[in-house]
Order: C-alpha cells, then sequence, then structure tokens
C-alpha cells in the first residue's frame, strides 16, 4: 500500500529541507514509518495475508538499515528523529 500523495508531500515538508527534498534520510524513515503503520493495522485485520507480511517485513528492514547509517553519521539527528517519530520509546 502507498500512502496518499498528500501524506508524502506532508511529511516531505516537515522532515525535509524543502518540497523536494524526498532522498534525505530523515525524510525516507519518516515515509517508511508511515507506511509500517498502516500496513500493521492492515495485517492486524487480515492475519492471513502472508504473501504481504514479507513485504512489511522488508520495509521494517530498510528501515532498521537507514536508521543505522542515520546514528553513525549524525547521532543527535537520530535521537531527535526517534523521539518524534516515536520510535523506541
Amino acid at each position: 500500500m502507498a500512502l496518499a500523495k498528500e501524506q508524502t508531500e506532508m511529511l516531505v515538508s516537515k522532515f525535509g529541507a524543502n518540497e523536494k527534498d524526498t532522498g534525505n534520510v530523515n525524510v525516507q524513515i519518516a515515509i517508511l514509518t508511515e507506511r509500517i503503520r498502516e500496513l500493521t493495522d492492515h495485517y492486524t485485520r487480515f492475519k492471513k495475508d502472508k504473501s504481504g507480511q514479507r513485504g512489511l517485513l522488508i520495509l521494517v528492514g530498510r528501515r532498521r538499515r537507514l536508521l543505522k547509517y542515520l546514528q553513525r553519521t549524525n547521532l543527535e539527528g537520530y535521537r531527535a528523529l526517534i523521539k518524534e517519530l516515536g520510535l523506541r520509546k
């Protein structure tokens, strides 16, 4: 499931430097987090959708790799992003 265009634009404007800054690590992590939340809701209702759950696990792994990169390169930015997105409470 893809995010709505308005949701994506809102996340890019919130976490990016400008409206076209979709390659920023913070923006990518925010978009992946929102997709993971939507898919998690979907899979709690449809437990037998095993092929789709694989896609969810792929997204979680991609977000984890981006978070590790951000932690290595910008520790303060990593901590701020984790707090803002509500990850790792």
